[in-house]
């Protein structure tokens, strides 16, 4: 009975151990922190090699793809900081110069390497149509008729 409860303890705790170091190493490297450019960028050397979202603007005349790729670099800007980014993979529609973003990845001296699936460019907050063009709603639709 004795040694039923022995391998009993010792199986429960080896699990524990296992699921505690599993679940420790799983939030650790889901763990991201979110910073400004400006703010990595007064001292980029301590976060070198950190998992980070990097949140700025594509800056103006800086976004370039290579022709039949789908391999980006663009400089992220904030306050009158930059960084350098690569990015390889498909960017959203709204991905362009000017536009608020937020990547996901790690810096180096070389500049933010973005994760596959790591850029997230935000949308306007108001929809603005051409100007000269009507915007209808679906109300003004409905009681034209």
């Amino acid at each position: 009975m004795r040694q039923k409860a022995f391998k009993v303890g010792l199986t429960t705790l080896v699990l524990a151990v296992a699921f505690g170091g599993l679940l420790y190493s799983t939030l650790r490297e889901g763990a991201a922190y979110y910073k400004h450019v400006d703010e990595v960028m007064t001292d980029p050397e301590a976060w070198y090699g950190k998992r980070l979202q990097l949140h700025g603007f594509v800056a103006d005349d800086s976004l370039l793809r290579r022709p039949d790729s789908l391999d980006y670099r663009f400089q992220i800007t904030n306050n009158g900081k930059i960084v350098n980014a690569t990015y390889s993979g498909v960017a959203p529609d709204t991905f362009k110069e000017g536009a608020e973003v937020v990547v996901k990845g790690r810096l180096s001296p070389e500049g933010f390497a973005v994760e596959p699936n790591g850029v997230m460019a935000k949308c306007p907050s108001k929809y603005q149509p051409k100007s000269g063009v009507p915007v209808r709603s679906a109300a003004s639709t409905r009681a034209s008729e």
